[in-house]
């Protein structure tokens, strides 16, 4: 059987399993064999997805199953991406994380830390009850969606945050996949006017500025209003492999604001991450730690539409 999840559409024998092990044919029907069982569950702030202008200073019930339909050499959350399901996972259905979301009073639940591309099923339908109770939804994926499924997800999920690793030879070589339907996807969101923000891990001695430069490239052309380069650490297959230095992120940091993408930010740094109004260039956010300090800030210096306060430019995101 052809599953039509991701752009693989692996072709699936009797008791076999796809390239993310987790959709199998069992008596010739094609199933998620983890469906609602969480290997992860808690309560983040939106700031670690990260999404810098979603609902910012704002908590979100943050769930994964296991399963991914890459194997990045530098996975930054392995056991649960390229691991099968532990015995310790826990069955969650999808009303009952709906009703921990509203017991725990967070105004989102985002689909992160593994790849919910390839356990979308149980993301959709979490999806439909939480926007029925008034609920937020954010997605965190490597943005290689099927053609088939992209339009139903960018339907039902407010948020994304959508990983650009490197350039084609990358992704074939280090991440077992493609770059084509990465670019497809983000260009379909944005232009469905869905929340975006992309996410490149710089991995020194790897990515370059001239890898970077192409890579704004791509995202100005599509649309992207926000990019976070973020310092890569020894993980996985790549623990022989330094950790990014500031100093390098730093350049890249330059390279990246050459592309005309109006907020591009640093992560996994140590120095701050604030935000300037891109017409006026009054600070909006002085930074985005963890503390929801960057929400106050932003409405002190937005108007209810998200207009500056200064100047009157609209500013992208999601405010309230």
């Amino acid at each position: 059987m052809n599953c039509n999840f991701c752009f693989r559409h692996c072709s699936i024998p009797e008791k076999g399993r796809g390239f993310c092990k987790v959709r199998q044919v069992r008596a010739g029907k094609l199933v998620s064999i983890n469906y609602g069982y969480l290997e992860a569950l808690s309560v983040d702030p939106m700031e670690k997805k990260p999404l810098y202008h979603f609902l910012p200073g704002t908590r979100t019930l943050s769930v994964a199953e296991p399963g991914c339909n890459f194997s990045c050499d530098f996975c930054q959350n392995w056991q649960l991406s390229q691991e099968e399901r532990a015995a310790g996972a826990t069955f969650v259905a999808p009303q009952k994380l709906v009703d921990l979301a509203i017991e725990q009073q967070v105004p989102s639940i985002s689909f992160t830390y593994s790849e919910p591309i390839v356990w979308q099923d149980y993301m959709l339908d979490c999806a439909v009850l939480a926007k029925a109770k008034g609920l937020r939804t954010v997605m965190v994926t490597n943005g290689s969606f099927s053609p088939e499924t992209l339009p139903m997800i960018s339907r039902l999920i407010d948020a994304f945050n959508i990983d650009l690793k490197g350039d084609g030879n990358y992704y074939r070589t280090i991440c077992k996949g493609e770059l084509a339907p990465v670019l497809d996807g983000i260009a379909y969101l944005v232009a469905q006017k869905c929340h975006v923000e992309v996410t490149t891990l710089l991995v020194e001695g790897i990515h370059d500025a001239a890898m970077v430069s192409r890579l704004g490239k791509e995202l100005y052309q599509r649309g992207v209003q926000v990019w976070h380069l973020s310092r890569f650490f020894p993980m996985y297959k790549m623990q022989d492999r330094h950790a990014t230095s500031e100093s390098f992120l730093a350049d890249m940091l330059k390279v990246a604001r050459g592309a005309g993408i109006p907020f591009v930010y640093g992560g996994n740094t140590s120095g701050t991450t604030a935000t300037y109004c891109p017409s006026c260039h009054k600070m909006l956010a002085s930074d985005h730690g963890y503390d929801g300090s960057a929400g106050l800030e932003f409405r002190k210096n937005l108007d209810a539409s998200g207009h500056c306060v200064s100047c009157g430019a609209q500013i992208y995101g999601v405010f309230a």
